[in-house]
């Protein structure tokens, strides 16, 4: 594998000179496909375990729900590879732009570490603590079992997690997106071919789905690692590098603090979701939740792409003031992020059946699902706005403005409507459709702040980085 990563030594050098240089829609188009379809490959590497669980004979149900419980656990490990990636990678872009090598090595090592630490402690934690996390995370006595028999597992192979997906991010800051789309591309592939033949074949239910997953992860990891060593990136990790510099590590965690917290409190939200709806619907209840969630990751992988595809674009020609084409790579972003939102949001409404039918096989699951889905999913076509926004400012290294946005739909709104909006309706149907509600409403307010916010502080950004720009050509 080393050596196929060493047969084009300048490939990495042609990519980022293509970031300053090449029409902004065909780039965008180049580096977004490979994303996005990652992505969409992505999004079957974690919901295949979930289809092949929910058809399990007999079982199916209550291990779906069971899996669905550890989904917060999932979240709080992946959160911190974003943290690392999403907030080293785009100040490596700026560094590569502004043609300062070293500083962007020295971004690379001091994440690669961070990342390694990162492993250990997770991994410590939750093999400690997993049976009370899995209960205060909305497992019931019937679903634990099956909850604790996955989480084990995936939990051992939190070192693959970290390097696979907070490594990738750096491949994908230095445009070599095909690259970073094989990352994905080989581990789900994996995954979806030992996942029937663990779960069925060997019958090892549960277990064999987690199993399958870590195989998987461990794969993309050292194919991470083998092109991050290889001569065919001009990001390279070596050993001197990985030195941890305080400077470095606040940068990096003051970036990606914005998407840190996007994803961790994804699994605060699932905990909130979860109880809640232990409370008022049982274990049918979470177990649609955790449908609700697979298709909300169908909606929302693929606007991820897009946004990777864009972020080097915009972060290197910030960091070079070519000013132009931030602007249009922007401007692209948005359209794309809005179309996208709205078919899937048509889908979900015209055919939520046979979304609902990949994963329950369950006549009364299925049914509650559906009627779950059309109010929660009721205004998602409005997300490709706050999605291509947010991850702008993150792009732009505006890490304030990014965190206020991260907090806001799921801290500020979002969570505490799913409290509250139950208290005005009767009933225990009466107070589901209130939990449900609070998706949409949330969704409306967080997207509406955002626009208006983005419309304001982009321009701002823009003129002192056209000031910055006219006093250094006069320098």
């Amino acid at each position: 594998m080393a050596l196929f990563f060493m047969r084009k030594g300048t490939k990495g050098m042609d990519n980022t000179q293509q970031l300053g240089s090449a029409p902004i829609g065909k780039l965008l188009f180049k580096l977004a496909v490979p994303a996005v379809a990652a992505q969409i490959v992505n999004i079957l590497y974690n919901i295949v375990d979930r289809i092949y669980i929910g058809h399990i004979p007999d079982i199916g149900s209550a291990a779906l729900t069971g899996v669905g419980v550890t989904f917060p656990v999932l979240m709080i490990i992946s959160a911190f590879s974003s943290l690392v990636g999403m907030g080293g990678a785009p100040l490596a872009s700026i560094k590569m732009g502004e043609k300062d090598m070293d500083g962007a090595q020295r971004i690379l090592g001091n994440a690669v570490l961070m990342l390694l630490i990162f492993s250990v402690v997770l991994t410590a934690v939750f093999l400690i603590f997993n049976e009370p996390i899995l209960y205060t995370f909305g497992a019931s006595k019937d679903t634990i079992g099956y909850a604790m028999e996955y989480m084990t597992i995936y939990v051992c192979g939190t070192i693959f997690v970290q390097i696979a997906l907070g490594l990738n991010s750096f491949i994908t800051a230095q445009g070599a997106a095909k690259t970073s789309m094989m990352t994905v591309l080989i581990g789900a592939i994996i995954n979806i071919v030992l996942d029937p033949v663990f779960i069925f074949g060997l019958n090892m239910g549960v277990s064999g789905a987690a199993l399958a997953t870590v195989i998987a992860q461990a794969v993309s990891a050292i194919w991470v690692f083998c092109y991050l060593l290889s001569k065919r990136t001009k990001l390279r990790i070596s050993l001197r590098s990985i030195r941890l510099k305080w400077k470095v590590v606040t940068g990096i965690l003051a970036l990606g603090v914005s998407p840190f917290i996007m994803q961790s409190t994804e699994s605060l939200l699932n905990v909130v979701f979860n109880t809640s709806l232990l409370k008022y619907g049982g274990d049918i209840a979470v177990g649609a939740m955790t449908i609700l969630s697979s298709l909300m990751q169908v909606m929302s992988m693929p606007i991820q792409g897009l946004t990777q595809g864009a972020q080097p674009i915009v972060s290197y020609n910030y960091g070079a003031r070519n000013l132009d084409r931030v602007k249009k790579a922007y401007k692209l972003l948005l359209i794309a992020c809005l179309t996208y939102a709205v078919l899937f949001w048509a889908a979900m409404m015209l055919f939520p059946n046979i979304f609902v039918a990949m994963f329950a096989s369950d006549p009364a699951l299925a049914s509650f699902t559906v009627w779950a889905l059309r109010i929660y999913m009721s205004m998602i076509f409005v997300m490709g706005a706050q999605t291509a926004c947010q991850q702008t400012f993150i792009a732009l290294g505006q890490a304030k403005v990014s965190l206020f946005l991260a907090l806001l739909r799921k801290i500020v709104l979002l969570i505490p409507l799913i409290y509250l909006l139950p208290t005005f309706f009767a009933g225990n149907d009466g107070k589901l459709f209130g939990v449900f509600l609070a998706e949409p409403i949330s969704d409306t307010l967080a997207v509406a702040t955002t626009v208006t916010l983005f419309a304001i502080q982009f321009r701002k950004i823009m003129r002192r980085a056209e000031v910055d720009k006219r006093l250094a050509e006069e320098i």
